[in-house]
């Protein structure tokens, strides 16, 4: 049972944190929260990593009943989930400089509301789709399918992939955390330089997963 769970572990860990990679994320959560103060970004990390957790702890446990109730087939999943990682990191790649801007925005005092606003801020876009979004939902909802029938054993798969969720919400929250101090020792080029590779690297993981589920569906049709 015990080398159930471990297996469990090697095989959802990995698999999650290539497609989630806090590490480039952070840089570009820096970016994304540069009109917060950092007091506000350790606690917009602190609600990503606990909305990470339950979006992917769903998908792992029940991801498959709900596809199948809606009618969704995974190949569908794949493709809608690539094509909505591809546009938004489309839209980091082409999206301006906004210093000046951000600068002038920096030197006002945050409002009462946008302190409230927060927690909605937190969960979309920050969570969803940016951290934990399709491409990780599809991820996770791929590996529930791999757990075993029985009983036991079943209790022992999830216990193992539920704690490489938990070992990557960890890895979220303290590489957002740390994204300020990250940023720094890149400095404004480092940024902007790491920025714009985080964003064609997760292009390429958006075309992938689409494709994953493209492809499957082209094949059927063609064979038919």
């Amino acid at each position: 049972m015990t080398e159930i769970a471990l297996t469990a572990f090697l095989l959802a860990f990995p698999a999650l944190f290539s497609i989630i990679n806090p590490l480039s994320s952070a840089i570009i959560f820096h970016e994304v929260t540069a009109l917060q103060t950092h007091d506000e970004r350790v606690t917009l990390a602190r609600r990503v990593a606990v909305y990470s957790t339950f979006i992917m702890l769903t998908a792992l446990v029940a991801g498959t009943y709900i596809l199948s109730f809606f009618g969704i087939s995974m190949n569908a999943l794949r493709i809608a989930g690539g094509l909505v990682v591809a546009v938004r990191a489309y839209e980091m790649l082409s999206a301006p400089d906004t210093t000046t801007a951000r600068k002038q925005r920096e030197a006002e005092p945050v409002g009462e509301a946008e302190v409230e606003d927060l927690g909605g801020y937190a969960f979309f876009p920050l969570t969803l789709p940016f951290t934990t979004g399709p491409g990780t939902i599809a991820v996770a909802i791929s590996l529930g399918t791999a757990r075993p029938d029985s009983l036991p054993a079943m209790g022992m798969f999830y216990a193992g992939a539920g704690l490489a969720v938990l070992a990557n919400a960890g890895l979220i929250w303290a590489c957002y955390t740390t994204a300020d101090r990250m940023a720094a020792a890149l400095g404004t080029t480092g940024r902007q330089v790491v920025a714009r590779m985080a964003a064609f690297l997760l292009l390429g993981i958006g075309m992938q997963i689409a494709l994953n589920g493209l492809v499957p569906v082209l094949h059927d049709a063609l064979t038919k």
